[in-house]
This record gives structure tokens, sequence and C-alpha cells, in this order.
């Protein structure tokens, strides 16, 4: 194993619904149970690709606590998961906290040094990011500022008539997609995307997603 032994919780009952309280959000996300490798996968590559984050496994949607039978087949799908479902592996680490006969599982995953985080998803690789309290996948834009992000290659920014018609828009708009730059500026989506992806990973540009939709705007006042 490459994480780090699980450990018995020092974490009294109290301190994990302390835990749970708040909710799942951005960096909590509760499981029932773990059924297999495939469907915890994607969680635990968004918390990774985002700002990491607790997966609490025995407890409902809800915050319920319900515990599970035993930590072993949770952390045998765990490490399924993170080891062979995730490039670059992952690694966690997990306490395990009794509950009357059964356990809670406190798994914390930190933010990868190393972006993106890929999973393996049959036919098809895919890269997961945490909006709000879910597990979304990442569209190609996303992906590609969030390897800028951990690149050592430096970006070039050359500004010129289609910047130009960019900064003008949003100076008088709030947003802008890649589709509706593209055909602002009269140039291939592609390239489009290039430069919208070069300005968010300098900083120029700000880039959020709503509805499954990325939009970006300018990250401080021009």
């Amino acid at each position: 194993m490459n994480h780090n032994t699980p450990i018995r919780s020092a974490m009294s009952l109290r301190d994990l619904k302390n835990l749970i309280r708040p909710g799942e959000g951005l960096s909590l996300e509760f499981k029932r149970s773990i059924s297999s490798p495939e469907k915890i996968a994607r969680e635990i590559a968004a918390f990774a690709n985002t700002h990491g984050g607790h997966l609490i496994v025995g407890v409902d949607d809800n915050g319920s606590i319900i515990g599970v039978e035993s930590y072993h087949e949770q952390d045998f799908f765990l490490e399924q998961a993170a080891q062979d479902l995730c490039t670059p592996a992952l690694k966690y680490r997990m306490e395990v906290i009794p509950y009357y006969d059964k356990e809670v599982l406190v798994v914390y995953f930190e933010e990868a040094d190393k972006k993106p985080v890929i999973v393996k998803n049959g036919q098809e690789d895919a890269v997961f990011v945490r909006i709000g309290d879910q597990s979304t996948r990442a569209s190609d834009e996303v992906a590609e500022i969030l390897h800028n992000q951990s690149s050592d290659n430096g970006i070039t920014f050359e500004y010129g008539k289609n910047e130009q018609k960019l900064f003008r828009y949003l100076n008088e708009y709030p947003n802008i997609t890649v589709d509706q730059y593209a055909s602002l500026a009269d140039i291939r989506r592609k390239q489009a995307s290039r430069i919208l992806v070069d300005l968010t990973s300098l900083g120029i540009l700000r880039l959020f997603t709503k509805n499954q939709t990325d939009f970006y705007t300018l990250a401080v006042s021009q």
C-alpha cells in the first residue's frame, strides 16, 4: 500500500458529528459505502484536482451516521481507485472511528501537486473537479488550465486584435464563453479556447462553471 496504514482515530463521536454538521460541500463528501473503485475514483480525483478534502464513509447524504461493517473492503476499493484508476496515483490518509458495532471511515486526500489527475474511464479518460458539493467532469479548457498551473513551461501572451476585442467585450459585459468569443473575434473555436486558457493560466482571466458551462471574466478590474 502506498498510503498510510489506517489508524484508529482519536476523534470522538462528537468530533465526527461536528465534521459532518456543515453537510457536503467543496471539500466534504459523504458515502454510505464504497461499492466499487470505479464509482469512487471520480470523487477522489475531483478532490485532488481542486483543494483536497475529506471523504467520510458510513454516512448518508443527509448526514445520518450509519457506519459500515468493516473498513477492510472499503479500503480495498479505495486503494484500487487511488492507485489503479487515477493517474498520477493518489495517496490518502484514513482514520477508522468505531460506531457501536460498526465503523466510520474518515479519508483525507490532499490537493495534487501534479495536475490534472486523470481517471481511467473505460474507453475514454476523464478529468473531474469539485464544484460546490458535486464532482463534475471538467471541460477540455479546465483540464488544460490545471495542466498549465502544474507545468514549469512558461506561457507567452501576445496582445493582438483578437485579445483587444476580448478585453473590450469584458469591460462592457461580465463574462464570455469560448463559443461567444469565437463568434465575437471571428476565429476558430480552438483558437478562442487557447487564448482564454492562456489568459486564465496567467491570472488575467478567471474561470467559473455554472450549469456545466465555463464562463470567463476579468480577474481584476481593467
